[in-house]
């Protein structure tokens, strides 16, 4: 996933116009991409709740510092950021970490954000496999790819939203069930839920139901299928007062 996911990683460090004084932090960074990008250009940290994937980070490059933390309680000082980053990851974690995005950002600094659109590929995907999984706790994570909920989200947080741009990211497969595989492998709470999944006959039905959800939304192409994974830019600024 982060491979396919690397060509937006590339178009948020690029949008945050990094300089050398700037000190990056990417929050929810998974294996890094956008930390290792960064980091060609200023001081970075980079910040995921999940060991393994930190691991996987620190294998890539020593360029960056890695952390293991949680995006609702970031292990990071006050306005310490002058650059925060994330990519497909604060979206996901609880209502408190957008209080932490904008308390670990410098007043003036600027936030770029990637997340998914609500109704788009990836949610609808998550949607599908919802009816097999535990039942979601907090409010939904595509609040964060919709321009109107972001800035009520962030704006009693002093984070002013500037601009926000809609975007496609085409995922190219052989075939749908190729695509249905990928979105279920590389999905970690459908993951978890596998043994459970497989023990009650259900885990083929999951996959099936995945696999209807990208059905409805290919491109069918000579040789395979495309997919479009609909995505919002947000560019923020912490304001100073």
């Amino acid at each position: 996933m982060a491979r396919r996911l690397e060509p937006v990683a590339r178009q948020v460090v690029d949008e945050a116009a990094i300089t050398a004084r700037d000190m990056v932090l990417d929050i929810a960074t998974g294996t890094g991409n956008a930390a290792l990008l960064a980091a060609t250009r200023a001081r970075t940290i980079a910040v995921d709740f999940e060991p393994a994937l930190v691991r996987i980070g620190a294998t890539r490059s020593a360029a960056v510092g890695w952390l293991v933390g949680d995006a609702a309680a970031l292990p990071i000082a006050d306005g310490a950021a002058d650059v925060v980053l994330s990519v497909f990851g604060v979206m996901y974690a609880p209502g408190s970490a957008a209080r932490e995005l904008a308390r670990c950002t410098k007043p003036g600094g600027r936030v770029v954000l990637a997340s998914w659109v609500p109704g788009s590929l990836l949610p609808a995907t998550g949607a599908a496999m919802a009816p097999f999984l535990p039942p979601p706790t907090g409010a939904p994570p595509s609040r964060w790819g919709d321009p109107a909920a972001l800035a009520d989200l962030l704006t009693p947080h002093r984070l002013r939203l500037d601009a926000a741009d809609a975007h496609d990211l085409p995922l190219i497969f052989p075939d749908v069930e190729t695509a249905a595989g990928f979105f279920v492998d590389t999905a970690g709470h459908a993951q978890r839920e596998r043994p459970r999944l497989e023990a009650e006959g259900r885990w083929d039905d999951l996959h099936a139901a995945v696999g209807d959800a990208i059905e409805a939304r290919a491109t069918h192409r000579a040789g395979g299928i495309e997919l479009r994974a609909r995505y919002l830019l947000a560019r923020l600024r912490r304001t100073r007062s």
